[in-house]
């Protein structure tokens, strides 16, 4: 599977580096740029999926950095970082054509489900076509829809295709928030109240299933979705 890389322009080099290895460690191809005249001439070298730029940046701010961009390549997406919640400033980020704004300081997961929502919406995201996820002790198969313990061939549990579904979703979430719209819209097509209680129950029978190694815990984060751990 061709890992989604991204073009990111941060002169915070405390920052820029936190995000890089954050961004690194959830399997997206990252280059880091400190300024905006090397971010383009990185551009310019390099095919990029998404651009994730610092609006107050030395010698080619963010919106002036974007605009060039987007003059090579319109359809690429463009999420601005910024300090800056001027109302002028949000605007005139989306009309250079930002994808997204987020404002700093902002929590590490918020710029993840954003980074995901911009590349479903561009059509740009990549399936995860995995079938097989490693969990603590256990091996879940979501084509065969089953558990088994590392290492053996014993069949600890065996899923319905709801059950299967929904736990492979998590497994692509795995230590970030699963949302509960996303989860809904793209299992049930629907994010209905119905459906939401039927998300519920299936939530708790996984756990069930995943008791077999106690340190794998679904945590429910209230009112945005589940994460799915090992302790």
């Amino acid at each position: 599977m061709n890992k989604i890389k991204i073009l990111l322009a941060e002169d915070d080099l405390n920052l820029g580096s936190l995000l890089e290895q954050y961004l690194v460690a959830k399997d997206y191809e990252t280059d880091l740029f400190a300024d905006g005249e090397a971010a383009y001439k990185g551009f310019l070298e390099n095919n990029y999926d998404l651009c994730i730029l610092d609006v107050m940046m030395p010698k080619k701010d963010g919106f002036e950095l974007a605009q060039d961009i987007k003059s090579n390549n319109n359809n690429i997406p463009v999420i601005f970082l910024t300090a800056k919640v001027l109302k002028e400033d949000v605007l005139e980020g989306f009309k250079i054509g930002a994808d997204d704004y987020i404002t700093k300081p902002f929590n590490m997961e918020e710029l993840l489900y954003r980074i995901e929502a911009v590349l479903r919406r561009s059509g740009t995201g990549i399936e995860d076509k995995r079938k097989t996820f490693k969990v603590g002790s256990i091996v879940f198969d979501s084509n065969t829809q089953t558990i088994k313990l590392k290492d053996s061939d014993n069949v600890v549990s065996k899923l319905t295709s709801k059950e299967s579904d929904l736990l492979k979703l998590l497994c692509q979430h795995q230590d970030t928030v699963m949302k509960r719209e996303h989860a809904l819209k793209t299992i049930w097509n629907d994010d209905n109240y119905f459906n939401a209680r039927s998300m519920d129950v299936y939530i708790t029978k996984i756990r069930k299933h995943l008791k077999v190694d106690p340190r794998i815990k679904i945590i429910n984060k209230h009112g945005e979705g589940y994460k799915l751990i090992v302790e």
